[in-house]
């Protein structure tokens, strides 16, 4: 099994269905509240160990009620906890998630999560060492990321970045990745270009590429992904499947690439394994819960095939 170590956020996802988005000083009415563990950082990580992976997850969480139900829930699922560090200072980080029309928009309060330091990451060298793929994402701060991506190049592991919440970066940040997996809101953040067709993610994809991205991947929901794999961009549809809940879709996507990719299968095929997890994911509720496990996924294939 691939060993994939993933340094990134965990968040309790407070979620509420709602019949519109309300403009500012309003107030509606919504309803089905929930409450799902969540975090960028964390999703990756229940993704990729239900898929099969040894997983570790680098980390902070507050010394709260939130924090102790994450960690117990990335224990449960097979998580490795023991580089996730308790902050007595800040609460554990809250996502408030908003669903309408089977998708969502999200508010992040990072807490705990901008706590996390490039000195943490240097306790888990070893970990990140022993990997055969470290996994980020940008809910954490960009200096801590920075580190965790130099100790892995320095090691001779693979990184993959999922550059969320977008922001531009230095073109010397995003080459330390050997993947980078945007989504297309965030391709264009990312590279100044519009990316809400076809033609124009394989533009903004290229420009990625120019800036020192060996494979970039993106995400494209139902339009499923564009990708170049180091010598052509290629695109692949999504999976038509029934659409109940979108929350998780990328972090699952990111996770299944990072086992496959981890694993020795080729960019191809990793690709395509990822979009079948994240066809799966969004036909359910809710965040790591919804996330499959690697006997779903073969009875998924198997149903699909029949």
């Amino acid at each position: 099994m691939p060993k994939i170590t993933v340094a990134g956020s965990l968040n309790m996802d407070l979620c509420v269905e709602t019949p519109r988005v309300p403009a500012m000083g309003e107030t509606i009415l919504g309803g089905g509240f929930f409450t799902s563990p969540g975090g960028k950082g964390a999703n990756q990580a229940v993704a990729a160990a239900k898929l099969g992976a040894d997983v570790t997850m680098l980390g902070r969480a507050g010394h709260d009620a939130f924090g102790a139900q994450l960690i117990g829930n990335l224990r449960a699922n097979g998580v490795h906890t023991e580089h996730i560090r308790i902050a007595q200072e800040a609460p554990t980080g809250v996502a408030v998630i908003l669903l309408h029309n089977r998708d969502n928009c999200i508010i992040v309060d990072s807490g705990a999560n901008a706590l996390l330091s490039p000195e943490d990451i240097d306790e888990a060298e070893a970990e990140i060492a022993a990997s055969d793929v470290l996994v980020l994402q940008l809910e954490i701060p960009l200096e801590t990321a920075r580190r965790a991506m130099e100790l892995a190049r320095a090691h001779g592991v693979k990184v993959l970045l999922n550059p969320a919440p977008a922001r531009r970066l230095p073109a010397d940040f995003l080459a330390l990745a050997d993947v980078l997996t945007p989504n297309e809101s965030e391709c264009a953040i990312l590279t100044g270009l519009p990316c809400y067709t076809l033609e124009e993610a394989e533009r903004a994809a290229q420009a990625l590429l120019r800036m020192g991205v060996p494979q970039v991947c993106v995400t494209l929901g139902g339009e499923g992904v564009m990708y170049n794999d180091g010598d052509c961009m290629i695109h692949k549809s999504a999976l038509p499947v029934p659409v109940a809940d979108t929350t998780a879709a990328g972090d699952a996507f990111t996770g299944a690439l990072a086992v496959s990719f981890g694993g020795g299968a080729g960019f191809s095929q990793a690709v395509d394994f990822a979009l079948a997890v994240s066809a799966l994911t969004v036909t359910r509720r809710g965040a790591q819960e919804s996330l499959p496990s690697l006997a779903e996924m073969e009875q998924f294939k198997t149903t699909r095939r029949g």
